[in-house]
């Protein structure tokens, strides 16, 4: 076997967003285009000798062809040891588990999240450390600088790998070794959660729906719930994973879960509905005849941890990302434990994961997770619901709405605006921004600016600050509105609006959601000017 050194150049647009490298397949598969992503990320973590590195996608299109060129250039860099999943599936949490479990060095997921999958779609590509997370903004801006000069990258005159087997082989001096990709996370929630409890839940009649979105959780959705659990043979539906997701959307919200949601307010609802996204890293929770938003989502598991082995003991915090709801605040008071708010990116709560700061982090964009990894989980978030539901033995909207007279209620709802002209989408926000120190004291669709800014982040573990994060604006009566530029799409830019309004404890926690939200809408859409900048005020998605 030869290592080949070949002759390239830069490409421009390879800079890493929050979540890694995202663009069309197509672009991806352009000669030289993943391996000089991958040789300025193995430039930037001082190499690639002697690591032992984790590798796995969640089986979108092009995900085998890109993990045989990564190993093959593993090797040529002189890594010790790869870990690849079984036929290349890894779900994203259980590939940061993988890293720690085995002490890794890092790892290189494959996926574009929540997006669509096939040639036609998108891919995506991510490094994340040797504490399972995902790469900090320095080293982020690493790769993106060596992207910007390299000359070459190494690779091996080598065959495939057969990832289809379960066994170790030799690629070179390589160590490649293809796991099961479920066991080691399957152990895993065994230890954190009463799986006794949850059998004999199911063992009750207690029902559920777990629509997997032809993505990767398929497979482990059915080895935890149907066949370690106990649920009945049904209960995880689009369970196999393909290319391009079953051609749908693998985003679990109520738009592009619309089978479960009907389902799930339905006469025939299961007692639980449940969904996860393409790489398994988020999750959606309904009850019967109630969708719970992923901010209530990450409330009410803080309030209710501790009936969870895992969490016995208390919380040491919470965190949440900036353009959540602070329903999860109102808990950390009560619970007497820290709060913190953090900019969108699951990096930023790895940080305070690793300094024992916080158990908890959410963001409002689905995601849910623990110190158990380093990324969020998505069906970590359905099992420790189970495990509430199990103890408690109320259902999912007894509990909610029991949360609510507690805390009173956060109504929350985002808009977002897809594929808007980057140029335009900058005006708007350009334009707020310029704005913001004359806002507090005018008056827009009724209500009152009481302060605006644009939300910077100095975190308190390392000292950081990461700045530009999302412009906020806040008014008379509780509510919030925040605008802010999305990473995770691949064509044009996505605006985001994120409308928030608090009932107080003695206000009423009963209404429509957007009822409750018309006014902090109307105010946001007046201040910003949305109408005359971008053309349009009414959302491709609301959720």
């Amino acid at each position: 076997m030869k290592i080949e050194t070949v002759s390239t150049k830069p490409i421009d647009g390879q800079k890493p967003g929050t979540s890694g490298l995202r663009k069309k397949t197509r672009v991806f598969m352009e000669p030289g285009y993943l391996e000089n992503f991958i040789q300025a990320t193995f430039d930037a973590i001082g190499g690639a000798e002697g690591k032992t590195l984790v590798v796995g996608g969640d089986g979108r299109y092009f995900n085998a062809p890109a993990i045989q060129a990564i190993l093959k250039m593993a090797a040529a860099n002189g890594a010790a040891h790869v870990i690849v999943g079984q036929n290349g599936i890894l779900s994203t949490p259980a590939a940061s588990h993988l890293i720690r479990a085995l002490k890794a060095d890092g790892g290189i997921i494959l996926s574009a999240s929540h997006n669509p999958g096939g040639i036609d779609a998108d891919f995506g590509v991510k490094f994340n450390g040797a504490n399972g997370g995902p790469a900090p903004e320095k080293l982020t801006a690493e790769i993106f600088a060596n992207t910007q000069t390299i000359g070459s990258y190494k690779t091996l005159d080598a065959q495939d790998v057969d990832l289809s087997t379960c066994a170790t082989t030799q690629m070179g001096h390589m160590k490649v070794t293809v796991e099961d990709p479920v066991a080691r996370y399957q152990a895993l929630m065994e230890d954190l959660f009463d799986f006794d409890a949850i059998r004999a839940l199911f063992a009750s009649g207690f029902t559920m729906r777990f629509d997997a979105m032809h993505a990767v959780t398929g497979p482990y959705a059915t080895a935890i719930l149907q066949d370690a659990l106990g649920a009945a043979p049904g209960t995880v539906a689009n369970g196999i994973p393909s290319e391009d997701f079953g051609k749908g959307h693998p985003d679990p919200n109520p738009i592009w879960a619309k089978p479960l949601m009907d389902l799930m307010l339905s006469e025939d609802a299961p007692d639980l509905g449940a969904a996860s996204d393409g790489d398994g890293d988020r999750n959606m929770i309904v009850g019967r005849g109630l969708y719970v938003t992923p901010s209530d989502s990450l409330a009410v598991l803080a309030a209710n941890a501790h009936l969870a082995p895992a969490y016995k003991n208390g919380l040491a915090g919470v965190a949440r990302s900036m353009p959540t709801s602070a329903a999860s605040d109102r808990v950390a008071a009560k619970l007497g434990i820290e709060a913190f708010e953090t900019p969108t990116g699951w990096k930023f709560f790895g940080n305070l994961l690793d300094a024992g700061r916080v158990t908890l982090c959410g963001e409002e964009s689905a995601g849910t997770g623990s110190n158990h990894v380093r990324e969020k989980d998505g069906l970590w978030a359905v099992l420790l619901w189970l495990n509430i539901l199990a103890v408690r033995r109320q259902s999912v909207a007894e509990i909610v709405k029991d949360h609510w007279a507690t805390y009173g209620r956060d109504y929350y709802s985002r808009y977002d605006y897809e594929a808007v002209a980057t140029d335009k989408a900058n005006a708007l926000i350009d334009g707020l921004r310029a704005r913001l120190d004359d806002l507090p004291g005018q008056h827009f669709a009724g209500l009152t600016v009481t302060a605006a800014d644009e939300f910077s982040y100095q975190d308190p573990v390392d000292g950081s600050v990461s700045t530009g994060q999302g412009l906020r604006l806040y008014f008379e009566g509780g509510a919030r509105a925040v605008f802010r530029l999305s990473g995770t799409g691949t064509e044009g830019a996505t605006v985001r609006l994120y409308l928030e309004q608090y009932s107080g404890q003695s206000g009423s926690t009963e209404k429509d959601t957007q009822d409750a939200l018309r006014q902090v809408r109307d105010a946001a859409l007046a201040v910003s000017d949305m109408k005359s900048l971008i053309g349009r005020t009414d959302p491709d998605v609301i959720t």
